[in-house]
């Protein structure tokens, strides 16, 4: 169990030590106004307690994520835990935290406008397009898992439980985010800590061994088809870094009263995600009895992580297990489905300049974005599914670019915190075209890496362009 502890505390100590610098890397400024107070609105921008800020953004960046991320990560062994600890301090905790202070100083304005403030107005046009198409994406996703999982728990049929979803969602989605989010909410965020450490404790004090960290080779069944690079790095995406999270971090850079709350929230909410990752890998190699084990299991049941999420909990925790698997598998999916619709609904009103304060212009928005969803609940799972993950990590990848540029911009001698991040999952996402059979398909064989690394040298090298474009325009921070 040492791996585990050692990759606990250091994500623990990185709050106090990393988020400390990345205070003053920022400039974090207690006395500066807020967007609660420059733009209120009572719908979207009002000031909410800081702790429940923090267990709403919690929720709405964690969702399934941090579970069943982290228990198809750990197929590949214990090397998983190495990046969920390092991913999720050096690129997850300070792409979240650095996207939300810009946010925060831009008003509370969606990421594809502080995108195309930072990278020009070509990239602000990219985004539009796939950030939008993405969050309707992760919402269509979090219609179908729920629906179909509550449709095997009960006796109502699949399309009933869609129609009560997407009912909930449009009524989430257009209300003042104090009714249901700032309300319901924070109580879901406080169960996904309570899941987290039931199973820690599971761990830990009963008779479980956690395989150590002695060789980073992938132990994965289908090790030939699913290489640790790049294929580790999309798997788990919500433990250690997400661009999902930089669409959610605006929602909440609208209720926030005052900038110090930005730690917090968005780099404490990404690190209390990555324990969660940790725990959760953790417990998968330890309750079937080490990483062959559960290899053995994900083969005989299709890889189906919800599955082993209500076998751990029910197994080891009884009928608070059952509680906390229903939590985990139908809850928070469709927490973060809604603020995913909230989030697009938020993103095309920005784009278009659309006040949200009358009702009848959130149902304008809406009701388009939902007729979209609905489509996607009728898709094929597997499909949505797996262009959904790479990308999200490909919006992590433009994220971390805006930052950079942003830091450049602000004259930091620190802008490399985000531009070595930036390169690395530039290159992820760039040999993940290259190798899975999702796109081209070479295979892991030496092309394929050298394609991607030429695809993020020409890729690098464009974004670069746009920042030393921006630095010679000058303009506003």
């Amino acid at each position: 169990m040492i791996t585990f502890f050692v990759c606990l505390i250091a994500l623990i100590a990185a709050y106090f030590l990393y988020g400390a610098l990345l205070d003053r890397v920022v400039g974090i400024d207690s006395k500066a106004d807020v967007p609660s107070k420059t733009h209120y609105d009572g719908v979207d921008y009002m000031p909410l307690p800081r702790w429940r800020i923090f267990l709403i953004q919690l929720l709405n960046i964690a969702g399934t994520g941090p579970i069943f991320g982290a228990i198809l990560g750990a197929c590949y062994g214990p090397v998983a835990f190495l990046w969920i600890t390092l991913g999720g301090i050096f690129m997850g905790a300070m792409h979240d935290y650095v996207a939300g202070v810009i946010s925060l100083r831009n008003g509370g304005k969606s990421l594809p406008e502080t995108i195309g403030k930072y990278l020009g107005g070509g990239m602000r046009k990219l985004s539009l397009v796939m950030i939008p198409i993405l969050m309707v994406l992760v919402g269509g996703v979090f219609i179908v898992t729920p629906s179909k999982i509550l449709t095997s728990m009960t006796d109502i049929p699949y399309l009933w439980w869609v129609g009560i979803v997407i009912a909930y969602y449009f009524i989430a989605t257009i209300m003042p985010v104090d009714k249901i989010i700032g309300k319901i909410y924070p109580l879901f965020g406080a169960a996904l800590i309570l899941m987290a450490l039931a199973m820690f404790g599971v761990i830990t004090f009963g008779n479980y061994d956690i395989p150590e960290l002695t060789t980073v080779d992938n132990m994965h069944f289908n090790a030939e088809n699913l290489p640790i690079i790049p294929t580790l790095f999309i798997s788990i995406a919500c433990g250690a870094i997400s661009g999902f999270h930089a669409t959610q971090s605006p929602l909440m850079a609208r209720c926030m009263t005052n900038e110090k709350q930005s730690r917090p929230i968005f780099f404490g909410a990404m690190i209390s995600e990555s324990i969660i990752a940790l725990i959760w890998a953790a417990v998968a190699m330890a309750f079937f009895g080490g990483v062959e084990g559960l290899n053995t299991w994900m083969q005989d049941n299709g890889s189906d992580a919800g599955l082993a999420v209500s076998t751990i909990s029910v197994t080891t925790l009884g009928t608070l297990g059952s509680i906390l698997a229903l939590l985990g598998v139908v809850a928070a999916p469709i927490t973060s489905g809604d603020t995913a619709f909230r989030s697009a609904r938020l993103i095309v009103a920005d784009m278009l300049n659309y006040d949200q304060k009358p009702i009848i212009n959130r149902l304008i928005v809406s009701l388009p974005l939902f007729a979209i969803g609905i489509g996607i609940a009728f898709i094929d799972f597997d499909i949505i599914w797996r262009y959904f993950a790479w990308s999200n990590q490909a919006l992590s990848v433009v994220t971390l670019w805006m930052i950079t540029s942003w830091l450049m911009r602000r004259g930091s001698r620190w802008s490399i915190v985000a531009l070595i991040p930036a390169l690395f999952m530039t290159y992820i996402c760039s040999s993940f075209v290259f190798v899975s059979n999702q796109f081209i398909g070479m295979g892991a064989c030496d092309a394929a890496y050298i394609y991607g690394a030429a695809a993020t040298a020409i890729i690098g090298g464009l974004m670069m362009l746009l920042i030393k474009k921006g630095l010679r325009n000058g303009g506003e921070i």
